[in-house]
């Protein structure tokens, strides 16, 4: 099964843009980057000139001997075993953090050989990046992929229902018809989160204890990343962090406590380990924002944040909770306090809106789960794991500051009413196009 990604329409106009630069891929590990790359050569040009910096290490001595482009690719056409043309030919350097010079190497094409299209990706770039390496800073194209969205994965399950969704382009109340099948299919993608692997696996073959083993795979993967790419004094810290999420969310309050890591830590002793895993893209840290202010990030209160992972499933199969919760009500968006309901919504409106939200509270008394900057608007959200969404915060913040729009994501219809957007959870990826209506 292949699941068409909006990330590929961005790609594809990369390829028509007159004043195009080498692209770069980021995003965590195994969230489907090399697979955009080979179906998008595949696709989009006659031959694919793949390149693995992990598998072939002794590529590296091509970028490391000489800046000369032509001899580059000289080298190049060798190993591939054909001209590698431009135009024609896709060339993919994959891991490509794992060759600084090669990274480096992207401004010479740029400058010297921009006929050329040359893409790249990088699991850990963020982690290669911050360790100061030299980088073609202004000379390459950035783009980031995230895990697989609940209206792709709703693409690929349910075309009908898919193109139902796509066709609302007004605020009211959805039939019952298309509710609850919508309701029953996000349940659905709560078990295998947006990991490629696992959505497919779901999706082929219906097999939950299947999807169960392939999100095991992926969460020992990334242990085994931890030891093998971390600094070793910071490889137990980063093991204790990962493994406290679960813990940390399932609090009332989840502002995140370095004690529930270890009794006794302190932050100076996690910092680095926590970078690492931010760098990384496994982990999402939300800061608490002491005022909605222009620009949000002025306002950030770095001593007081919360840690969500990048993708749902893979909270769940770090928490341990078994898929029979699917069959028991909403029990799987209100276990661990909503926090699955948040870690799905915030990963969403990072893959929507291009941003990294806050959360906002007031003295201990309310607190919004998330603040994003839409232009020069902030608007609070609310997410609400049910159908019960009594809750003051949103009130108390709109008495405070009376923002134009209030968005509350829950398992409540469609609806607008004194400037509250009442979303449900399987349309968080409208957000956009309901706040333009």
């Amino acid at each position: 099964m292949q699941i068409y990604r909006t990330v590929q329409k961005k790609i594809s106009l990369w390829k028509t843009d007159s004043n195009r630069k080498p692209l770069v891929l980021q995003g965590a590990r195994q969230v489907g980057k090399t697979w955009l790359l080979k179906h998008f050569g595949a696709t989009e040009f006659d031959n694919v000139a793949y390149f693995n910096f992990e598998e072939q290490p002794d590529l590296k001595q091509f970028f490391e001997n000489t800046k000369d482009i032509k001899r580059i690719l000289q080298n190049l056409s060798l190993v591939y075993g054909q001209a590698i043309l431009p135009q024609k030919t896709l060339i993919i350097f994959d891991e490509i953090q794992e060759c600084n010079e090669a990274l480096n190497a992207l401004k010479y094409f740029y400058e010297n050989a921009p006929e050329y299209a040359v893409v790249s990706a990088g699991s850990l770039l963020g982690v290669a990046m911050s360790k100061g390496n030299s980088f073609p800073v202004g000379k390459v194209d950035f783009l980031q992929v995230n895990p697989i969205s609940f209206s792709e994965f709703l693409a690929a399950d349910d075309s009908q229902l898919f193109n139902y969704l796509e066709g609302i382009d007004k605020i009211e109340p959805l039939p019952d018809i298309f509710f609850n099948p919508l309701v029953d299919k996000l349940k659905k993608f709560f078990v295998c989160g947006g990991m490629p692997e696992a959505v497919v696996t779901l999706l082929d073959t219906q097999d939950v204890e299947r999807t169960q083993q392939v999100l095991q795979n992926i969460v020992s993967a990334y242990a085994l990343d931890f030891s093998k790419y971390a600094e070793p004094k910071d490889v137990p810290r980063i093991n204790h962090l990962w493994s406290s999420i679960p813990s940390q969310l399932a609090r009332d309050n989840k502002k995140f406590l370095y004690q529930s890591v270890r009794s006794g830590a302190r932050s100076r002793e996690y910092e680095d380990a926590l970078l690492w895993l931010s760098h990384a893209g496994l982990v999402h840290k939300v800061c608490r924002s002491s005022k909605p202010g222009l620009p949000i990030s002025a306002y950030d209160d770095l001593s007081a944040f919360k840690l969500y992972l990048i993708d749902v499933g893979l909270l769940r199969r770090l928490s341990l909770l078994d898929p029979i919760a699917v069959r028991e009500g909403d029990r799987l968006f209100t276990e661990f306090k909503g926090a699955l309901t948040e870690n799905y919504v915030l990963q969403h409106l990072i893959k929507n809106f291009e941003v990294q939200p806050r959360y906002w509270t007031s003295n201990n008394q309310a607190e919004v789960d998330f603040l994003i900057q839409v232009k020069n608007e902030i608007i609070p959200i609310e997410v609400k794991s049910d159908e019960n969404v009594k809750s003051k915060s949103l009130s108390v913040y709109n008495g405070l500051y009376q923002p134009p729009v209030r968005i509350r994501y829950s398992l409540k219809n469609l609806k607008k009413d004194e400037g509250l957007i009442n979303i449900p959870l399987f349309m968080v990826d409208y957000t956009e196009k309901l706040l333009s209506l």
